[in-house]
């Protein structure tokens, strides 16, 4: 499959870390995606996601925020952006870090693109860390593609998806370092 990129993948990339979740964020998802993302991005790992409203926006203008690196993953081509609300933050990404897409140029963002951007979003990830959703969401997808490919699929409990994800054997998140002490 090829990969349409705006903006540098670099090699330290690969010290990469998922953060997904609910667009209909709650209060407490949002300060959890700042602070985990925080202390991501503290310890150099760069921050991937799927730029959709909510867990994913917030991840990727909190790793900016920090100085960080990001990666977004979109279910569109890149002359598209979707949210529309974002087209200003995906041109922030660009300037440090990439946005990337297995769409090519003109390809709107159906519902079904987002399956294939889900697993992007894992292959270029060392962890998967699900804030919060809902119990039948596109993040739960995005867990199954990490969980099939052998990479750790870690979850804040307190959400319909994350409490669901801990019992099928994600692992609990209390804090960043939950995540960052498995890192390699």
């Amino acid at each position: 499959m090829n990969l349409y990129v705006k903006g540098k993948i670099l090699k330290s990339d690969i010290r990469a870390i998922a953060v997904v979740g609910s667009r209909n964020m709650t209060p407490r998802g949002e300060a959890l995606t700042k602070k985990f993302v925080k202390e991501f991005t503290k310890k150099g790992y760069t921050i991937v996601s799927g730029l959709a409203r909510g867990i994913d926006t917030v991840a990727h203008k909190s790793a900016l925020k920090e100085g960080g690196r990001t990666i977004a993953v979109l279910g569109s081509g890149l002359d598209i952006i979707y949210p529309s609300e974002n087209k200003a933050l995906s041109e922030e990404i660009i300037k440090n870090g990439a946005l990337v897409s297995p769409y090519p140029n003109g390809t709107k963002p159906y519902p079904k693109n987002f399956l294939a951007r889900n697993r992007i979003v894992v292959e270029l990830s060392k962890a998967v860390l699900i804030i919060e959703g809902k119990r039948r969401s596109g993040t739960l997808s995005t867990a199954s593609w990490a969980a099939n490919a052998g990479v750790d699929v870690f979850a804040i409990a307190g959400s319909e998806a994350t409490d669901f994800l801990i019992g099928e054997g994600a692992i609990l998140a209390t804090k960043p370092s939950d995540v960052l002490d498995t890192m390699v």
